[in-house]
């Protein structure tokens, strides 16, 4: 009885030391640790248009640089920076840089951006003519009625001589600012969504590049756009936190959206709706 204890004490024994010295002792999960480690994971948060189109695109191109790009899509323009604020994503894509200021002081949080990518010009449509040279006196011009785009809006009509502004450098502009409109048009402010749905019920309306791309417009054929000169405040950015500024795998992420693949795509995908940032 006591020889058979001691025959399974060592046979207990052998077995250990077999399974300790094996070769293939816990080979899978370290192999599986170190292929995780050479990959990079950026999680991204980002609108649906154009923002997560563009992100899916460089996704495919940042795959083969070991760069696993993870990209949340939000609809609205608040959860984004709280997200990026608590550490859920480490950047996010959806905003420019006056949103992210005021965002930043009003929530007293520390964002930056690390990299204007492109610009969403308002552009003039119209389903009615083909020129401006058709524009009669008293045609309607519809405008956004926001402040912001309502202002960019009036200064486009000036740009292009259909009206002037007692002072085009006021920051914030309206129609009782215009000086001159010769031809009598009459300026209707809608709200910036809405605009693409009564394009039948006036001559020309001024929208914005996101807007035009839902309505599925044709952005390559406008009547006059903004340059992205216009609007070199207004670019949209990739945003991240302070502390990640220095985050290798979000430079290689910035740098692939601002190179000229990118550019080519964006202008080939979306026309005069998107313009990449100079």
């Amino acid at each position: 009885m006591k020889k058979s204890y001691f025959t399974i004490i060592l046979l207990t024994l052998s077995l250990i030391i077999f399974t300790a010295c094996s070769p293939n002792s816990g080979s899978k999960d370290s192999s599986k640790e170190t292929n995780n480690s050479n990959e990079k994971t950026i999680v991204i948060g980002a609108s649906p248009v154009p923002h997560t189109e563009i992100l899916e695109f460089a996704k495919t191109k940042l795959k083969d640089k070991g760069i696993n790009l993870e990209i949340k899509t939000f609809t609205d323009y608040v959860v984004p920076n709280k997200a990026l604020d608590s550490g859920e994503l480490d950047a996010n894509f959806f905003q420019h840089k006056p949103y992210l200021d005021d965002f930043n002081e009003n929530n007293g949080t520390d964002l930056i951006s690390i990299g204007e990518i492109h610009g969403e010009p308002l552009s003039a449509y119209s389903k009615k003519i083909t020129n401006l040279n058709d524009l009669k006196e008293g045609s309607t011009i519809a405008i956004p009625n926001d402040g912001s785009n309502g202002t960019r809006a009036l200064k486009l009509l000036e740009k292009e001589k259909l009206i002037t502004l007692k002072d085009s450098n006021k920051t914030i502009q309206t129609e009782k600012d215009i000086k001159d409109n010769l031809k009598n048009f009459k300026i209707k402010s809608i709200e910036a969504s809405q605009l693409p749905r009564i394009l039948e019920d006036v001559d020309i309306a001024i929208i914005n590049g996101n807007y035009a791309l839902d309505a599925g417009l044709d952005t390559k054929s406008t009547l006059f756009s903004e340059d992205i000169s216009d609007i070199n405040e207004y670019v949209n950015i990739i945003a991240t936190t302070s502390e990640n500024k220095n985050n290798e795998a979000l430079k290689e992420l910035v740098d692939f959206l601002k190179s000229d693949e990118m550019k080519h795509f964006i202008e080939d995908k979306y026309g005069n709706a998107i313009l990449p940032a100079n």
